[in-house]
């Protein structure tokens, strides 16, 4: 009988445990950019090891210098191709008072799963591991390990030590990713590269108090006005454009075989501005809106400190001023340069502005053909009825760099979430239809991976496209 023929049952009698262990991480607050969630996450951690022990699987956690990783899976027979699945467990904060259902209080309502984490990413999480305990129950000639991290959210500044230290993994033959999102409901997408970041905050103090904006204003210098201009010189506010000089020298141009992927997404520039409840476009032409969200640079600002804002106005001049500000990143833009580029700019313009690097994450960009490739796109075919759309993501995630650098392994993404799930946003959910689509969507790559020639399987890991040539810090920053 072939592996799927118990496959349906296996999903319908997996439901309940799906939802008890999904409620059980969702309410512990595994916020890694809080400290006073130290607690939480080694709880999340222990939880995670006991799910895997759970299902046969051999689990621990390696402890690094921030939060642990955890590490497990199934190691049967060394020529046997072997999967990593990697997963993060960490969330992003949520304000209670944003929400209509408290947060860190797991709901069911139907199909749909509420809370924080649901969809970024221990809903994901676990549909992997259910799809892998079915896998290795089938007998899939197949090794297949687990790392799940609890830094993504911040990151993933150790990570790399982390896997230094975690013996029992070993090379494997494919990662595989499920922490990205589809173009909308009943289309699948499979990116093959993300964008690399540069984080950074700005600071300007030009006194030791607040000043009366009467006795002063003329002579005083107001720091809130002077950031905003430094800003605004970095970027055209109407267009987007970059505005810092050389900036956008190595930026990798689209090919003609990503532009007619892109083409064929079936992308909507309708659709994209009503599931993220954008009311305000820059540009509204379709194929303008796919490279900017995918495959260009990009300086953002995200948040802006200093003064009074209570009701009123109160007529002082502030001391201070702290803005916080990113670059998003594309293929041969390296991150320590182009942060340097931003330092010397901001130098010129104003020299008394204080300028920090919070944060560079590497670009990465993989290919969108071959067998692991191929397996991913049967897979979900085979786990939604729906051919997927080969794009690129336009965030980052830092442990897929630093995977890639070690490992030398093709890095598939299998990600899960609709973008109405609610990433990073309030009232976060994830439902059963995704979930049960890609428990069959994992057992399909499975069995696929389980049928490449070892042949095949070394020329994919001597490729090296999509490789960094050069390592940058992770830290403190998330995609």
């Amino acid at each position: 009988m072939s592996i799927f023929g118990n496959l349906d049952r296996y999903i319908a009698k997996s439901r309940s445990r799906f939802e008890s262990w999904l409620g059980r991480l969702v309410e512990l607050p595994t916020v890694s950019m809080d400290p006073q969630r130290k607690d939480d996450i080694r709880r999340g951690a222990a939880l995670a090891v006991e799910y895997l022990g759970t299902l046969g699987a051999e689990a621990s956690t390696v402890e690094t210098g921030g939060h642990p990783l955890v590490i497990g899976g199934w190691r049967r027979d060394p020529q046997w191709p072997t999967v990593t699945i990697y997963n993060h467990l960490d969330v992003q904060p949520a304000l209670e008072s944003e929400w209509t259902r408290a947060p860190f209080t797991f709901a069911i309502d139907g199909d749909f799963y509420f809370g924080r984490g649901t969809t970024d990413d221990k809903g994901p999480a676990l549909t992997a591991l259910l799809a892998a305990s079915y896998a290795i129950e089938q007998n899939l000639p197949l090794n297949i390990q687990f790392c799940w991290e609890l830094e993504e959210e911040i990151g993933s500044p150790h990570f790399a030590e982390g896997l230094a230290q975690a013996a029992t993994l070993v090379r494997p033959d494919s990662v595989v990713v499920s922490d990205t999102v589809w173009l909308a409901g009943g289309r699948p997408a499979i990116p093959y590269g993300l964008r690399g970041l540069v984080a950074a905050r700005l600071t300007l103090e030009t006194a030791l108090r607040e000043a009366h904006s009467g006795l002063t204003g003329g002579a005083a210098r107001n720091p809130l006005t002077e950031l905003c201009a430094a800003i605004a010189a970095c970027v055209d506010a109407r267009t987007g454009r970059v505005k810092i000089p050389g900036f956008y020298d190595h930026a990798r141009r689209l090919g003609k075989k990503e532009q007619d992927q892109f083409q064929r997404s079936g992308f909507d520039v309708k659709s994209f501005a009503a599931e993220h409840r954008l009311t305000k476009l820059r540009v509204r032409d379709r194929t303008t809106v796919m490279r900017r969200v995918w495959a260009e640079p990009t300086f953002e600002v995200h948040g802006f400190v200093g003064g009074y804002t209570g009701p009123g106005v109160k007529t002082s001049i502030p001391p201070r001023a702290e803005a916080k500000v990113s670059m998003r990143l594309v293929p041969d833009q390296e991150p320590e340069a182009i942060f340097r580029l931003f330092k010397q700019y901001l130098r010129r313009l104003n020299p008394d502005v204080l300028v920090e690097a919070d944060g560079m994450l590497r670009p990465y960009v993989g290919t969108l053909s071959g067998p692991f490739a191929e397996a991913a796109r049967k897979a979900m075919v085979f786990g939604f009825g729906a051919e997927p759309a080969f794009i690129r993501e336009g965030g980052s995630i830092g442990a897929v760099v630093t995977m890639v650098e070690r490992w030398r392994a093709p890095v598939m993404f299998l990600g899960l979430s609709l973008p109405d799930h609610g990433y990073h946003a309030p009232n976060e959910r994830f439902d059963w239809g995704q979930a049960a689509g890609g428990i069959k969507t994992f057992v399909k790559y499975f069995d696929e991976i389980s049928r490449i020639p070892r042949s095949t399987r070394s020329e994919a890991a001597a490729d090296k496209r999509g490789l960094p040539q050069r390592r940058t810090p992770e830290n403190r920053i998330h995609g």
